[in-house]
């Protein structure tokens, strides 16, 4: 404790002598992005007021969601996202120093919150993860693992002896996805871009695994899922989608989370999918995490129970520095992470 104690009498009551980096928003995303779309840029924060607190951040997200979400703000925008921090002082009692915490501070070193002023993306002390690092509140323990957890629970229900197809597979929700389904008795079908990719999926435990990349996706699922598709958690849309889409099984049900083969460049022509919709009885939802905010510690500790019971494995691709975030986030969107991306600041 008495780093923390040093800390606090470093920065006093005060957080004026703190000095913020953050990356803004300098340019439209035209196709792949580019270091040109991002510029590095510094401010003073302001003294702490009753209710703030000062957190500097440990670990900041890279997500594919930013791609499209960012499309709707003007250049000169901070860059959207999520970080564990630690809070470095405090006039808030909810957020004591030395907190671990997660935040939609955006891609910054150093924010002042105050969790009042906010209508949404509120703040919150992580819950003891043990020995696990903090990290996961990024990722298996965080936004992904709840998208993961209810997306697939709720809107695919699926049933034991099922079969679940998954895209994006490798990813920090699609990976998280399989082996709920596992979880529950299914048969898990994934999908990803590379052989190594596919290595680690079959490590975790899915049935069967198609590499996009090399393999003709329509022929290959016919052979992993013999008795058809009950249940699809789509991340990746277009042709892969279509693929799977024209095997469903009747009154098969999809969630649609992302559709990142389009967030970088034209979207393809598929089939129109309402024949298979109609003729199959198919049930398909879009939805965001955000959703299921009043259950968000629920999606969290079943996830820390999975993991503690050896039933959930997780992996992250680190990037080390604040200043290799926009190099994060482009690698992330071509497919350079295994499991969750983060940087450590």
């Amino acid at each position: 404790m008495s780093l923390l104690r040093n800390i606090h009498r470093f920065y006093g009551s005060s957080s004026s002598a703190v000095t913020a980096q953050s990356w803004i928003y300098a340019k439209v995303f035209k196709g792949e992005p580019t270091q040109q779309n991002f510029r590095l840029e510094r401010e003073d924060l302001p003294a702490l007021a009753d209710g703030d607190f000062l957190a500097r951040a440990d670990y900041i997200s890279v997500d594919p969601y930013m791609r499209p979400y960012m499309m709707a703000y003007p250049e000169g925008t901070p860059m959207i996202g999520g970080q564990v921090a630690t809070v470095l002082d405090s006039r808030n009692a909810a957020f004591p120093v030395g907190s671990a915490i997660f935040g939609q501070f955006g891609w910054r070193t150093h924010t002042v919150c105050n969790p009042a002023k906010l209508k949404t993306d509120l703040p919150y002390v992580l819950p003891d993860f043990g020995s696990l690092p903090t990290s996961l509140g990024l990722g298996v323990l965080g936004m992904p693992g709840n998208t993961a957890y209810f997306g697939l629970s709720e809107l695919c229900e699926p049933k034991e002896g099922e079969t679940v197809v998954v895209s994006g597979a490798a990813g920090a929700v699609g990976s998280h996805v399989g082996q709920i389904g596992k979880i529950k008795g299914c048969r898990v079908v994934g999908i990803a871009g590379s052989d190594a990719k596919c290595a680690w999926l079959k490590e975790l435990g899915f049935d069967e695994v198609i590499n996009y990349k090399t393999a003709n996706v329509y022929g290959e699922l016919k052979k992993a899922a013999p008795k058809g598709i009950d249940c699809y958690f789509d991340n990746v849309g277009g042709p892969i989608s279509e693929a799977v889409i024209k095997q469903m099984n009747v009154y098969g049900r999809i969630a649609v989370c992302g559709t990142i083969s389009n967030y970088n460049t034209a979207i393809e022509k598929v089939t129109d999918p309402l024949r298979q919709m109609v003729f199959k009885q198919l049930r398909m939802e879009g939805f965001l995490v955000w959703r299921w905010n009043n259950r968000w510690m629920e999606g969290i500790e079943a996830n820390l129970r999975w993991i503690r019971d050896g039933k959930l494995q997780w992996q992250e691709t680190v990037t080390e520095g604040f200043e290799q975030v926009p190099q994060a986030f482009m690698d992330m969107l071509k497919g350079g992470n295994t499991g969750k991306a983060v940087v450590k600041v």
